[in-house]
This record gives structure tokens, sequence and C-alpha cells, in this order.
């Protein structure tokens, strides 16, 4: 596959919005299923109060950084965002020809090293009809999906608010992909895939000098980005607990009944967190029987996937 290819596939994976350059995590070995980890947009209606539950802390001078820190029954984990390379950056390489392509390599050595894992989740979070048939399920039709599981008894307004856009299905769907890239790749791989997006989307999340527009947007503001961030995170956590619970690796045939026990686990996990109740994934369903085998065609036949049209 042609080289430039690659360059926009970093471009057009923007499924989760935001993330975090690195992560610090006390107690990570420990970390269980704690109630009041995972956050949604919804429950917010401020920065200010926001930073109640999160600690959000500035490093300025000629690298700045924000450092996000948020503490659940003793497990802590810190979102840090640097500057570095960016969509943007990739996309003005790109202009730039065979020159910026090697300049590329020097800049995002890691872009380069891993673009073959890079086009493993361009395919896995974007629909393929042509390619893996129809109702081909990408990453953010398991978070629809997982919404749709919910058994709506008793609700308040509040809980229809969360059913919006900006609640369940968005912390699904930032929390179960980066679970599902922690666990089939790494914890550093699902970091690099969401941050050059996020450094050129908002930089202002680096500095934290935001308009007051910015500030009041809670849907697509500096609220709903460092949510985003946070819930990154406990998404990681959650990926290496399942990866370590089902031995799973790059080999590892991800059979209907591993992926429904994983999805199930998924959903039990935010049972816990947002008390609310779940059906649960069977392995004839069809939305398992298709991920799963998208994933094990993905994970095994990424070299002929990448000269398809359509891709």
């Amino acid at each position: 596959m042609n080289q430039s290819f690659f360059i926009l596939i970093i471009l057009l994976v923007v499924y989760s919005g935001c993330s975090q350059t690195s992560s610090q995590k006390e107690g990570a070995d420990d970390f269980q299923m704690a109630e009041k980890v995972a956050l949604l947009t919804t429950r917010f209606s401020s920065l200010e109060e926001l930073k109640e539950v999160i600690q959000i802390d500035y490093k300025k001078g000629k690298r700045p950084a924000v450092y996000l820190t948020h503490n659940s029954n003793g497990v802590e984990v810190t979102s840090v965002l640097k500057a570095g390379i960016s969509e943007a950056d990739i996309m003005e390489i790109r202009r730039g020809g065979i020159w910026g392509k090697i300049g590329l390599c020097f800049r995002s050595p890691y872009f380069v090293a891993n673009r073959w894992d890079i086009m493993r989740v361009f395919i896995l979070s974007r629909r393929r009809h042509n390619i893996f048939g129809w109702k081909d399920i990408a990453f953010y039709d398991i978070a629809e999906i997982m919404m749709n599981h919910i058994i709506e008894v008793g609700l308040t307004p509040q809980d229809s608010l969360d059913f919006s856009e900006k609640g369940y299905i968005n912390t699904f769907n930032h929390v179960g992909s980066q679970a599902l890239m922690t666990t089939m790749f790494s914890e550093k791989f699902a970091d690099f895939m969401s941050d050059t997006h996020e450094r050129s989307t908002l930089p202002e999340l680096i500095t934290g000098d935001f308009t007051e527009k910015q500030k009041n947007d809670i849907k697509n503001g500096a609220v709903d980005n460092y949510i985003d961030f946070i819930n990154n995170e406990w998404g990681q956590e959650l990926g290496k607990m399942l990866k370590k619970k089902y031995k799973i690796n790059r080999q590892t045939n991800w059979t209907p009944e591993l992926l429904c026990n994983y999805l199930n686990d998924t959903q039990n996990y935010y049972s816990e967190v947002l008390q609310i109740a779940f059906k649960p994934f069977n392995p004839e369903d069809e939305v398992v029987m298709k991920f799963s085998a998208k994933i094990n065609r993905v994970m095994n036949d990424i070299v002929s996937l990448s000269k398809m049209k359509g891709i």
C-alpha cells in the first residue's frame, strides 16, 4: 500500500474525539468495576462544576501541558496532554511530497512503526458494507447497541437527557473503544490514536486559554473534551483488566463466545458505574457474530484488506 495512504488513515481515525499523550495510574493492578468512575457529559453544566470532580492543572512554559486527575475509590488516573504532532501537521507534511514523508518518520516514528495497527483500527472504526457485508459493525455501533440494551425503568428527566448524543452513547464509545484497543494492542497505542486528533480540534485544551464560548459549549467545548480524556483513561484500565481476565493477545481467535463475554463484562462495568441495568449480549446475536468475524479478519488479513477498494 502507498505510504501516503497511511497518512490519510490517521486523519480519518477520529472515532474517539480526543485522548491523551501519556498517563500515570495508581493502583492499576487492583482496578475493579467500582462505582463513580466513567463520567457523563450530560451530568455537568459548566467547567467550574467539572473542576469539582476532576483536578485540572496546566503546566506553562516552552512545552505546555494539561494534567487531568480523577480519583475513584482509591484508584487514581492522570491524563496528560502535551504539544506534539497533530492531524493538521500530518496533512501539511503530506503536501510536502517525499521529503515531507521522510520528515514524518523523524517527527513521529511511532506512527510509521505502527502503521498496520493504525490501519486495523481505521477499518474497525468504520462501516465497510462493501467488504464485510450489509449491516457491518463498527465501534460506534457497539456503543449505540449498548445504549439500546439499557432497561428503561423509572426514568427521570435527567435520565432522558442521558439518552442524548452526549450522554450514554458518547461515554460508551470512548470507554468501549479505548478498552478494545488496549486489549487488542496496548495502552500506549490507544493513547496515540486519539492524541493527534485532539491537538488539532481544540488546542486550547493544553493551555486552558478558552474563550467564553468554549467554556460554555458543554457539548463540544472544554467540558466534553476533558470528560472524554478521563473516560479514555478508565477505558484503558478496563481493557487491561479484560485482557488479563481472558488472556487475550494478538493471536487470539475472537469467537462469538469470547466477544459476547467481553461485551457483557463491559456492560456490567457500566451497570455498576452508572447504576443502570442492561439486556445482555448473546453469542448468537448478529452484531456479535459479525463483529467477532470482522476482528479476526482485520487481525489476520490486514495486507489483503488494505488493497481493497473502499478502504
